[in-house]
């Protein structure tokens, strides 16, 4: 970036605030923001006029408020398809981890530093192959786990808003759920892999929660908004699930004390946002940004536009 344009750069991992980020931006073309900037219609709006370009670095949009963006004739752009294999990987490692105990097996060495040896009922888990994953949302992400999955033997289910070709269902040998409520109760997983939108949030409700097999789990690489995490919570506490493999969790307030009792407990296993954590889909990610940069600049469309639900065009000047 530094050598391509005139950047700024916050050089710290500390968000700034709004007072400080709008201080940067004085004489400013693109804003370069990531997930844990909060661009809500306040900010938007005190934006300076030079300001034309939301650059965000990752898959996730919904720190910023698309609707006042494009109201405003602020374009935003994003970096998806770089990060599916990385998080299709984090998706199909979680699904592997809590029933098999992985993280409650890997700390018993170097916790008490002796093994008394193999024993036939030791660290019993539950075997993968064979159980039936529930996918929500199968898109690039979605598929791609349902492809891991069905290599390791799982039962391919999936509710999406849109049914995939019938050459996609062959090939996964996957089963097509017009109703999720209908999905959720005969199922083992339940992975999620839908953007946050306004008809996502808390889509695996208290109600559809309390629906699922008992010894069932969920898995969330997506977004923590999709799952209402006091009802998941409440749900694994009672009994009525067997556990929850979560990437993402709601963390605004502080991590729930009740969650991380759970974590400990090994009843959910919690992996801090790492889906998208490797060096090449980092790299692929800020050079996407540059990519939306460039063709912004030059005058084209860029080719990662975010627009908001349910339009295609810019409004009328």
């Amino acid at each position: 970036m530094a050598t391509l344009f005139d950047a700024r750069f916050n050089p710290t991992d500390a968000p700034l605030s709004a007072n400080d980020l709008l201080s940067q931006l004085d004489g400013q073309d693109v804003l370069v923001s990531s997930i844990t900037d909060r661009l809500d219609a306040d900010l938007i709006a005190r934006l300076p006029e030079s300001v034309k370009l939301i650059a965000q670095f990752g898959n996730g949009f919904d720190n910023v408020d698309i609707e006042a963006a494009y109201a405003r004739g602020v374009t935003v752009t994003n970096t998806p398809s770089v990060l599916t294999e990385d998080t299709a990987d984090m998706a199909m490692m979680l699904m592997l981890a809590l029933p098999r105990r992985l993280v409650e097996g890997a700390g018993v060495l170097p916790r008490d530093g002796t093994w008394p040896g193999w024993s036939p009922t030791w660290m019993l888990g539950r075997r993968l192959r064979g159980k039936a994953l529930g996918i929500v949302g199968m898109g690039r992400i979605g598929t791609a786990v349902a492809s891991r999955a069905r290599t390791f033997g799982l039962q391919i289910h999936y509710f999406s808003r849109n049914r995939r070709p019938p050459a996609v269902e062959e090939k996964l040998e996957a089963t097509y759920w017009p109703s999720l409520d209908a999905m959720i109760p005969e199922v083992d997983i339940v992975s999620l892999h839908t953007p946050h939108t306004r008809d996502t949030y808390h889509i695996l409700n208290a109600t559809r929660l309390e629906a699922m097999r008992r010894d069932a789990f969920v898995v969330n690489v997506s977004r923590p908004e999709l799952v209402d995490e006091e009802a998941l919570v409440r749900c694994i506490e009672a009994g009525q699930l067997s556990g929850a493999a979560l990437d993402v969790f709601e963390n605004r307030h502080g991590l729930s004390e009740r969650l991380l009792q759970l974590a400990r407990a090994n009843k959910v296993v919690l992996t801090a946002h790492m889906a998208s954590a490797t060096l090449e889909a980092r790299v692929e990610m800020g050079e996407t940004v540059i990519v939306n940069i460039r063709a912004f600049v030059d005058g084209h469309q860029p080719p990662h536009r975010v627009l908001p639900e349910n339009r295609s065009t810019r409004p009328a000047s």
